[in-house]
């Protein structure tokens, strides 16, 4: 994973997630919704999750799933 994360944003972890009752995961970079997941991916984005080693792995799912947060010019609020 070394050089994927260069300037180390993701040590700060700015996306989180949530799982709502009726099985649908909105993710959030810094407290703002990006992405809504519904159906199968939710049960794909779950299992990538289950099987991430630290918190900068789910860092980088999360990020890699919203798309376009990859260019570094992503404004913090």
């Amino acid at each position: 994973m070394d050089g994927i994360d260069k300037r180390n944003r993701l040590e700060e972890n700015p996306f989180s997630y949530k799982k709502s009752k009726d099985n649908t995961v909105f993710i959030e970079f810094h407290g703002k919704r990006v992405k809504i997941l519904k159906g199968k991916e939710v049960e794909k984005f779950l299992k990538r999750i289950e099987l991430a080693g630290n918190d900068k792995e789910v860092q980088l799912i999360l990020a890699k799933i919203t798309g376009n947060f990859k260019r570094g010019n992503e404004r913090k609020k």
